[in-house]
């Protein structure tokens, strides 16, 4: 048993003790905590700031990215269109093919991001020299900060090394625009180096890997550094880091109203530090309903290819329909990376990473598989459709081809939401950025207090809860 093992154990056994008595609060919690449903319906409050068609509750505005989802027909009615993504008003589809054959599509996009235009090659340049700079940590971070405490969950390994470098600037509440840039260039150079460092002390530890720790190299984008410092012997090749490449600039930023962003504009404004903030927003993130979605997916056909170990095409739709009827995998009913929030006939980051999915597939001889997880997506939209009686279309959304990238690219499963982190930084960071210059007021929304009035009851006449 290693040394993190035994104060687990040691705290676990100081208050299990109290276990009994947190089982009955737990209890009298859960009862007090109840808030009738139909108490929504009559305040006419929008729980999830969701209105009763799924749309989101418009709280701000924004010039950072736009999402189409819905059009008008003829006659101004609102019908599900393709989705579109865009980036301060440039179509991500457009992005993503302008930079085929260049190095720094990730680094484009957080130039776009940030700075509201596209970079001239010189002032791209001179963006990457910054962040090439900027890719290091203070001295004995990685020793005293990561080694040192490693954790088992990722996420929260990252949020704590983003707390621990607020300990290392020299101006960490100073919230003006140009100091708050310089934190954000920082942490997108730096952010790389926190999620694979930490996943190295994290094999190290638990899963008794050898230790590797490869510095960044200046020559290198984004993209490229990730495969050079994760893999032992730092080699890849050029289709992989191409990939991996389109998958940040995929996950960089998807509009002010995802919950993460929003916790950045939420933190924000009330007027706190930039690692707060960002260490705010990947506790959201780290959240199984938002960033974690890509692992169920991979996780979920591990089911399917266990049960299917022959691809048939016949035995995969009914399987499906085992998964919808909740009757395989998780019993959830939910076919993991089909459908969005947001987007109703397609997501635009799907179809692209789709693309690239199938060329890294070619590569890796996986072509089988992809075609397989192709089939699944065709099976699981007529499933759906036909139980579920959702007759608008239910397309495959990133998640259902992120994590067959991440697999094919042999990255640890542990990694794949911090991965997300890694390009969501440059949006969050343009968010915190917008907030600070356009937003002066406290966000605060407003709660409907429902509980019952009651008495002030002296401690002597009190009665225990049942």
């Amino acid at each position: 048993m290693d040394h993190y093992s035994e104060i687990r154990e040691h705290i676990m056994k100081k208050y299990s003790k109290y276990s009994q008595d947190i089982m009955e609060l737990a209890k009298i919690a859960s009862k007090s905590d109840i808030i009738n449903p139909k108490l929504y319906e009559k305040y006419d409050v929008k729980r999830g700031l969701r209105d009763i068609n799924g749309n989101g509750v418009v709280c701000g505005l924004t010039e950072i990215s736009e999402i189409i989802a819905f059009g008008k027909d003829e006659n101004g009615n609102k019908i599900p269109v393709e989705g579109e993504l865009y980036y301060r008003g440039i179509n991500v589809r457009d992005l993503v093919a302008g930079a085929q054959g260049r190095r720094f599509a990730f680094e484009e996009a957080t130039h776009l991001l940030l700075f509201g235009h596209l970079p001239t090659q010189s002032q791209l340049d001179r963006f990457c020299e910054i962040l090439a700079d900027f890719r290091s940590l203070p001295p004995s971070f990685v020793r005293d900060i990561i080694m040192k405490a490693p954790s088992r969950d990722m996420m929260n390994m990252l949020a704590r090394c983003v707390l621990s470098l607020y300990s290392y600037d020299p101006r960490p509440d100073d919230t003006s625009k140009k100091n708050v840039l310089r934190q954000s260039l920082q942490l997108i150079a730096q952010f790389p180096l926190l999620t694979v460092y930490s996943q190295k002390a994290y094999s190290y530890y638990n899963s008794d890997a050898s230790l590797f720790i490869h510095k960044p190299r200046k020559d290198l984008s984004t993209a490229e550094n990730i495969l050079h410092m994760l893999r032992d012997d730092s080699k890849f090749t050029a289709l992989e880091a191409t990939v991996l490449d389109q998958c940040l600039v995929l996950h960089a930023e998807h509009g002010g109203g995802n919950n993460s962003t929003f916790t950045t504009h939420v933190v924000t404004s009330s007027g706190t530090d930039t690692y707060s903030s960002v260490a705010a927003s990947l506790g959201s993130l780290k959240g199984p309903k938002h960033g974690g979605a890509n692992i169920k997916v991979c996780e979920m056909f591990d089911c399917i290819k266990e049960n299917v170990p022959d691809y048939d095409k016949g035995k995969l739709k009914d399987f499906v329909a085992k998964i919808v009827d909740k009757e395989a995998y998780d019993h959830s009913g939910l076919v993991y990376g089909m459908g969005h929030a947001v987007y109703s006939l397609s997501d635009p980051r799907a179809d692209i990473l789709k693309t690239f999915a199938e060329k890294l597939a070619v590569e890796k001889h996986m072509e089988e598989e992809y075609e397989m997880r192709k089939y699944v997506a065709q099976a699981a939209a007529e499933v759906i459709a036909e139980k579920r009686r959702i007759y608008k279309g239910v397309a495959p959304n990133v998640d259902f081809y992120s994590g067959f990238v991440y697999d094919m690219l042999d990255l640890p499963r542990e990694l794949y939401t911090p991965f997300f982190a890694v390009a969501r930084i440059a949006g969050w960071s343009a968010h915190r950025m917008e907030e600070i210059t356009n937003g002066g007021k406290i966000i605060r929304p407003g709660y409907q207090a429902v509980a019952k009035r009651k008495p002030y009851v002296p401690i002597g006449e009190r009665v225990e809860e049942e």
